[in-house]
């Protein structure tokens, strides 16, 4: 049994390998900021737990010790200047800890470089790279493109695109050829990264069967959900920048987390050598295919078993305070508005609502001002309320939940949630289960740390709409849960649909 250490286990990547890496018979040890993130998970009783960021050298050691592989699955994805300072600092970091720990072997999924005028984000993960196989522990380097796969954003990117567009007008990165992967081959070969020959201190490229277009891809995407096909006009004005808000407002993914991908597609990515299958030799039914891999994320996403997703790792930029406990917390007030009401269901009943708020389900009050909300959270680069959920009925820590992630989760009792839009402070959204006096008891708590004048001025400005949202949100949650029939539909007027 080789001890393997991932980083990054609750993002897209680091948490789908985990579990491979359990099957596969190896003992996993996690390496998170915050070990709360990993509650919930299927098999986090199966692994052991370090807290440590990558930049704190001690910690870092400290989780290395005893580890044969490291997984090193960090990957700045926010804009700014100074993102690629801190990917270095990262990655040299854990290489030092790494080396002074005795790790046998450093294992990095990287990107497709293109030779020329790289994007920024690139070329950070290239020096990431470089750092790696540089630091004197034998590393190992997968460097994929487009990666296919339920949850992915670059599929979740692929699919709104071409289901909300049937004709579109596109920048001209959609002619550039790139050489799109399935998860389950990526995953195949981060496992198998565990037997390559000791000493081995060099980067892969890995790809799928087919080299494509974005062009080809929305096509390819449309005729497996049965779409017409796409007509794609390219406008060569459209710059990154206005190609990110473009994916903005037409899929999930904000701006700022399509900007770097928009970049990096204006590059031919191609796999220049297939050496690795001399080392992982290809499956004998070969790698899978685009449109094999585009059928299998869509059953997973139709039968709502999508294990992760994009947006399970933190939003760039969002706040991760956790609710103080303490009501005049670093000497400022919070504002509360707090609501109760007795709910004629079952405990159970109850639960089952709050556990499923959010996504397809709404927010039980004025959906309009749900989403206008939403879309002025867009506008000024947050991430909306598209979002949506990774599972239609269950939540668990770290989750997002439309523009909230998941803080805080007890089954059957509460479910706390903190805003992950744009604001002048810090914003919670309590959701409570209860029984008073052999009644059922639900309770609903808006709580806001304003920061400096604008957020005081913030809170009362919205204040007086609270009795519309909240109140009919409380209310309604209630009607929801006294309905007579699981799946029966809710009897609400159409302004209170969500």
């Amino acid at each position: 049994m080789t001890r393997c250490l991932v980083t990054g286990a609750t993002g897209y990547i680091g948490g789908r390998l985990v579990p491979e890496l359990l099957r596969d018979g190896h003992r996993v040890r996690c390496m998170v900021r915050s070990a709360g993130r990993l509650r919930g998970q299927v098999w986090r009783d199966q692994v052991e737990v370090a807290e440590a960021d990558a930049t704190d050298a001690g910690r870092t050691r400290a989780a290395l010790e005893g580890v044969d592989v490291a997984y090193y699955l960090i990957h700045t994805m926010a804009a700014g200047r100074d993102f690629a300072e801190r990917d270095r600092e990262a990655a040299s970091t854990f290489a030092a800890a790494a080396k002074d720990a005795g790790v046998g072997r450093i294992v990095y999924l990287g990107g497709l470089t293109p030779s020329e005028r790289p994007s920024p984000h690139m070329r950070s993960r290239a020096e990431v790279e470089r750092i790696l196989i540089g630091c004197g522990v034998p590393a190992v380097a997968f460097r994929a493109s487009v990666i296919i796969g339920s949850g992915s954003v670059s599929f979740e990117m692929l699919r709104y695109l071409t289901e909300r567009l049937p004709v579109m007008t596109t920048p001209r990165w959609v002619r550039t050829r790139t050489q799109p992967i399935a998860i389950r081959d990526v995953l195949r070969y981060l496992v198998r990264a565990v037997d390559l020959p000791d000493g081995l201190n060099r980067a892969f490229d890995i790809g799928g069967p087919s080299v494509l277009s974005y062009a080809e891809m929305m096509q390819g995407y449309a005729a497996v959900a049965g779409l017409p096909p796409r007509l794609i006009v390219p406008v060569p004005l459209l710059t990154p920048s206005l190609s990110s808000h473009w994916v903005g407002l037409v899929t999930p993914v904000p701006a700022g987390v399509a900007r770097p991908l928009v970049e990096s597609l204006r590059n031919e990515a191609v796999c220049r050598e297939h050496d690795v299958a001399g080392f992982i030799p290809d499956p004998p039914e070969g790698l899978v295919g685009f449109q094999d891999a585009v059928r299998l994320a869509l059953r997973r996403v139709k039968d709502a078993d999508v294990a992760t997703r994009w947006s399970s790792a933190s939003t760039p930029g969002a706040p991760s305070d956790p609710l103080p406990t303490d009501p005049d917390w670093a000497g400022g007030s919070l504002y509360v508005d707090e609501r109760t009401t007795v709910v004629d269901a079952s405990p159970e009943a109850l639960w089952r609502v709050i556990e499923g708020i959010g996504g397809a389900n709404g927010w039980y009050s004025l959906p309009v001002a749900w989403r206008i909300r939403g879309l002025m959270d867009r506008a000024v680069g947050g991430v909306g309320l598209r979002r949506g959920r990774r599972d239609p009925s269950r939540l668990r820590i770290g989750d997002a939940l439309d523009f909230w992630r998941v803080e805080e989760i007890e089954p059957g009792r509460l479910l706390r949630l903190r805003a992950e839009m744009l604001l002048p402070g810090l914003a919670w959204l309590e959701l409570t289960c209860g029984e008073q006096e052999g009644k059922t008891v639900y309770g609903q708590r808006a709580i806001f740390h304003p920061r400096g004048l604008m957020g005081h001025l913030y809170w009362w400005s919205v204040y007086p709409f609270h009795g519309f949202i909240f109140g009919r949100m409380a209310a309604n949650v209630g009607r929801a849960a006294a309905r007579p029939l699981p799946g029966a539909e809710l009897k609400l007027s159409p302004s209170d649909r969500g």
